[in-house]
């Protein structure tokens, strides 16, 4: 089941954001696939990033919290707030092989 994990990080945290990004990136990559879609939100500038959008691919509620509780980012503190939500890709989804 797909859920969505919105993530609002601490104001004034970018520094902490940059000096855990790299960790951060290899948890995701090491996520064998569960990660299906990722990026940083942004603030009005476009550039400045202030949290985090992911969807991934899990059995229940409780595996993505589970799993967004072992995200560097989060075990840094740098999330201020997540909201997790189950979600029907609907729309873009990627066709199979």
């Amino acid at each position: 089941m797909f859920f969505v994990l919105f993530a609002l990080d601490h104001p004034e945290k970018l520094e902490l954001r940059l000096a855990t990004r790299a960790q951060h990136m290899d948890y995701i990559a090491a996520s064998g696939g569960l990660v299906k879609a990722a990026g940083p939100l942004l603030a009005d500038d476009g550039e400045t990033m202030i949290g985090t959008l992911m969807v991934v691919d899990v059995a229940d509620r409780a595996a993505a919290e589970t799993w967004i509780r072992q995200d560097p980012y989060d075990k840094a503190g740098l999330f201020a707030r997540v909201d997790i939500h189950p979600w029907r890709w609907t729309f873009g989804v990627p066709k199979g092989p």
